[in-house]
């Protein structure tokens, strides 16, 4: 069973003193208190304590900072830096949370080109169809005043010919 829940089981802690020299690859989610000296490529959500230091990239579903990173750091879902983080790189993410006495510099993109341009495509979809709905309308409504027309032409033949 899969789903965001599951996503944040940590199956993972590389714990204090513990120090990587190299990439590092988890297909779950992870908790870091120790070093990693290289990339992070994590499937799930990465957790890193107060202690622990990243010297490297960090690409994540989700992650939670409370430490060093020199690097930059890619998750989509969200980046919440704690009180303790500091990070010296750049941050792509949806959805960010900066605590109070964070260090972060670095930029941010928080992708928010993409849905303008959803938006503005979902906008248009939806004029074109409002559009073609009232069209549809209108031409139903020409066709029951047609109808109605033909109705009282017919009554009204019928009843000059009943009165004569």
């Amino acid at each position: 069973m899969t789903g965001k829940k599951n996503d944040r089981v940590i199956t993972t802690i590389l714990g204090r003193g513990c120090v990587i020299n190299g990439d590092f690859m988890a297909e779950e989610s992870v908790r870091i208190d120790g070093d990693v000296m290289g990339n992070v490529k994590v499937a799930g959500a990465l957790v890193m304590g107060s202690g622990a230091r990243i010297h490297g990239n960090i690409e994540a579903g989700q992650a939670t900072i409370g430490g060093e990173v020199v690097g930059n750091v890619q998750a989509p879902e969200k980046v919440e830096l704690t009180a303790t983080a500091k990070i010296i790189g750049d941050i792509t993410t949806n959805v960010i949370v900066i605590d109070e006495h964070a260090v972060f510099h670095g930029k941010c993109d928080m992708n928010q080109e993409t849905p303008r341009k959803k938006n503005a495509a979902t906008r248009k979809a939806v004029r074109e169809s409002r559009r073609s709905a009232k069209e549809a309308l209108q031409e139903a409504l020409r066709e029951v005043q047609e109808e109605s027309k033909a109705l009282q032409e017919e009554s009204g033949q019928d009843a000059p010919a009943e009165e004569a």
